[in-house]
């Protein structure tokens, strides 16, 4: 896309109304992205805990798919496959609707990286800033280790590193990154990434939006 097209692009852009439906374990960071591109977007999140049973994402996403369609002329869903082993996607496919490409987010924020890390050590357990603001409720509690602790060893038998991919500068998140290392047990290791390429897909998906074939459809078979 050449710079004059760019312009028009955003111009047709700032003159739809264009909604996000994203991850709860994104929010944050999107919700700053798009204040700072500028972007005249409505936000619509879907429940983070449905990654501890990631057969609920399609069905969660496909709900705000038909509530949202018939008011916004461009729906863009901000997720990785997480686990629905492509149901996500089918679900993206009946309604035209399109997502920021990645498996998952922890590829989102470090691109390449994610598989030289993965190369090194594939037993690494990753946080990310969300993860580690919610730690005690979305995996402890949430694997029931606040009840059960002795499950511990039979959750993390397998892992041998913690990453701590770190999209701000926060000595508290370091802090806590390095409290819950020492509570599994293991070595940590903290990679900066800032919003990584989880920034610059969406960006680029935002900058042909506006274009037909991005026009979002109703299923009137679900």
């Amino acid at each position: 896309m050449n710079k004059a097209d760019s312009v028009n692009s955003a111009h047709s852009v700032q003159n739809m109304r264009v909604a996000f439906v994203l991850c709860g374990a994104l929010a944050r960071e999107v919700t700053d992205i798009a204040r700072r591109r500028g972007w005249n977007v409505s936000l619509y999140g879907v429940d983070a805990q449905a990654h501890m049973r990631p057969e609920r994402i399609a069905p969660l996403v496909e709900r705000r798919l038909r509530e949202l369609i018939p008011c916004f002329d461009r729906v863009v869903v901000i997720y990785g496959d997480c686990g629905t082993g492509g149901a996500l996607d089918d679900v993206l496919r009946r309604y035209n609707v399109p997502r920021i490409a990645g498996p998952h987010c922890y590829e989102m924020y470090t691109g390449a990286a994610f598989d030289a890390l993965m190369d090194t050590e594939p037993g690494t357990f990753f946080l990310t800033d969300f993860l580690l603001r919610g730690f005690d409720g979305l995996v402890w509690k949430g694997l029931g280790l606040d009840r059960f602790p002795e499950l511990k060893e039979t959750y993390f038998a397998n892992y041998r590193r913690v990453v701590y991919l770190a999209q701000r500068d926060d000595d508290r998140l370091a802090a806590k990154a390095h409290a819950v290392a020492e509570q599994l047990g293991l070595p940590l290791r903290i990679h900066r990434t800032s919003y990584g390429e989880m920034e610059a897909r969406l960006v680029a998906l935002m900058d042909e939006i506006a274009d037909e074939r991005y026009k979002p459809r109703i299923n009137q078979q679900s």
